[in-house]
């Protein structure tokens, strides 16, 4: 999930000889039995009322309620954790049926009123909290093993039977609104959603930095920060300090997004982390992307919301390489550039990163340019939107300012890393279409109050009191509050990142992968789709009823690959095979698939960011395409 860092504008003025240390009053304690006081395990801080679920791969403890890690976004299993609970002669706690009490919102009886009448109106069914409760086998066979038993072919896998979801939806109320559903046709936008911004208004840009690991991503990015006057010199001062008593000086700049515990141990980023600053035109959203293979799902839900993107690349001898080929497993470098290919990135600046290592030599960096071009080209980036960036974060080389270094300047005429973003073309944005929002993450707010999401807005706009849809589940809610960055904002439109304050509904109606979308033209919630997929440079086929796990947006379902449909001419479309028994690397193909669980999605032609899809199957990427079709929806 994203995690937004809060920074501020600072007047970068100090007075080199001032003891910050006095002023911090820093207390490094020695002492290794007080750390472990303070970094407990979470299962130990438990009061035994919360639930939670160890998960198999990284050991991160998630709350009982969610279904997949959210540190590495390893699908829960059942069946796995039931075996180990047995071999450790451990049983599972029950906890007695409590009652949960409503988060104190201001909603005032009329607003009540409203939304009671407006699901009245549209379902007969129990209340969505009698929803929630619902028995755990029922929610199941509702979902999984209800599809399992109409499916002829029968190859979902016994573990995957068992997947414990996190909400269990019951979908009856999704079902009544999907069936009173406007035609997307009969849509028209209000008059002061096409009211067009202001001239001294600056262009919103969400900016994407992907890389392989150890590229040199969150130090760019600290930085970067740090020079913008996002973080002060107190700041950042302190952030040397603590990077230093850790015996790690080279990783302070890293840490101004690295903030987790986990991530400086590690010494690698794990999530997204969202940071703002602005250029001469634009508005900038940074998403700082992990780089570990291990956390790529991460990087999906992250940085999909990108219109453009920073690849950084290591110019170290061997590390560039271990980029492209890693050993021949694949490097970070490839399947970054092929993901946010995939999520409809068109410009891109490559970030020639430590220069300082080969000496800013040009020989270097035309070999990269020369290797790593052909793949883009290949990956169908246009040479005209690529924009070639040699740097040296560490030495402060080409960053905010033209290089000073004479190595570099001998044969690099071009522009600094600031002044290429400033190139990019201002992004499109479909305001005229009704909303989509999806959900990237459920959040608390003391502002916005205790039910509240974030997320990028895809399409339409919103305003503080517009009625809106939240699906899957299909329940009304009220807008009562929107900001962006801390900001109080009256509108938003598509393509702003924004943090929303809903009424009229319970917390737990919302989820991560949901969308809010209009009432009267909601999000299908489909549980057959086809896809167009360009099948990677994997080593193993993809074969009839592979399992895999399918990311759309924000969301992330276990899927199997029910039918294989046709081989496809990668430059006509055109179908080459029909029905096809696997698909092989490098591949174009049109599949079908079926999520466990019903995922809000649209047809590519319709909603061109919810209906791109990434497939992931033993940690990898096996492929990237769009939704051609909606077979069947919820």
């Amino acid at each position: 999930m994203p995690r937004k860092i809060k920074h501020h504008d600072y007047e970068d003025v100090y007075d080199d000889s001032y003891d910050y240390d006095e002023e911090y009053d820093y207390d490094y304690d020695d002492n290794e039995e007080s750390a472990e006081c303070h970094d407990m395990p979470k299962a130990d801080r438990s009061d035994g009322k919360t639930k939670i679920w160890r998960c198999l791969s990284c050991t991160y403890d998630n709350p009982e309620h969610v279904s997949a890690c959210g540190m590495c976004s390893t699908i829960r299993s059942a069946s796995l954790e039931e075996s180990q609970a047995s071999a450790s002669g451990t049983a599972a706690m029950s906890n007695p049926a409590s009652t949960t009490t409503k988060a104190s919102l201001d909603i005032t009886a009329k607003v009540e009123a409203e939304i009671v009448e407006d699901n009245a109106k549209s379902s007969k069914e129990p209340a969505p909290s009698s929803l929630i409760k619902a028995d755990k086998h029922e929610k199941r066979e509702n979902g999984v093993l209800r599809e399992d038993k109409s499916s002829s072919n029968g190859l979902v896998s016994e573990e995957l039977q068992k997947l414990s979801f996190s909400t269990g939806y019951n979908f009856h109320n999704s079902n009544k609104v999907l069936k009173n559903a406007v035609p997307l046709e009969e849509y028209k936008a209000e008059p002061w959603m096409l009211h067009e911004q202001s001239e001294e208004g600056k262009n919103l840009l969400h900016l994407a930095i992907v890389g392989h690991v150890d590229a040199g991503k969150s130090t760019l990015t600290g930085r970067l920060l740090h020079l913008m006057g996002r973080v002060s010199q107190k700041e950042m001062h302190k952030y040397q300090r603590e990077a230093k008593q850790k015996g790690k000086e080279s990783f302070a700049y890293a840490w101004v997004l690295d903030e987790s515990p986990e991530e400086r141990e590690r010494g690698v980023t794990m999530t997204v982390a969202v940071a703002h600053f602005d250029t001469v035109k634009f508005h900038v959203v940074l998403l700082d992307s992990p780089g570990h293979k291990d956390f790529v799902p991460n990087l999906i839900v992250g940085a999909s919301q990108a219109d453009a993107a920073v690849l950084v690349v290591d110019a170290s001898t061997g590390a560039f390489e271990a980029g492209m080929d890693g050993q021949g497993t694949g490097g970070q470098t490839k399947e970054h550039a092929q993901l946010i290919r995939s999520f409809g990135v068109e410009q891109l600046i490559i970030a020639i990163n430590k220069m300082d290592v080969v000496d800013y030599s040009k020989e270097r960096f035309d070999f990269i340019k020369s290797q790593l071009g052909l793949f883009l080209r290949r990956c169908g980036f246009k040479e005209s939107s690529l924009m070639w960036i040699p740097m040296s974060v560490i030495e402060n080389q080409n960053l905010v300012t033209s290089t000073s270094d004479g190595r570099l300047m001998s044969w690099y005429t071009g522009p600094h890393f600031l002044e290429s973003i400033d190139l990019f073309k201002p992004p499109t944005r479909d305001i005229s279409r009704p909303l989509r929002l999806p959900i990237s993450e459920v959040i608390q707010s003391r502002t916005l109050g205790q039910v509240a999401a974030s997320g990028k807005l895809d399409a339409g706009a919103i305003k503080v009191g517009t009625k809106l849809l939240v699906m899957p589940a299909g329940e009304g809610a009220i807008v009562k509050a929107i900001e962006q960055d801390g900001n109080e904002l009256n509108v938003a439109k598509a393509g702003d990142s924004v943090d929303i304050g809903l009424q009229g509904i319970d917390s737990s109606i919302l989820m991560t992968g949901g969308v809010l979308c209009h009432p009267d033209f909601p999000v299908p919630v489909a549980r057959r789709i086809e896809l167009k997929v360009a099948v990677l440079d994997i080593k193993k086929p993809i074969l009839f009823g592979a399992e895999v796990e399918l990311h759309a947006h924000h969301s992330k379902e276990a899927a199997k690959i029910v039918q294989i449909l046709a081989i496809l001419d990668p430059k006509t479309g055109l179908v080459r095979k029909k029905a096809p028994r696997l698909l092989t690397a490098n591949q174009s193909a049109l599949i079908e698939v079926l999520p466990h669980r019903g995922i809000c999605i649209e047809e590519y032609c319709n909603y061109k960011p919810l209906g791109r899809v990434t497939l992931r199957a033993t940690g990898k990427t096996i492929a990237v395409g769009i939704v051609t079709r909606i077979i069947e929806q919820q």
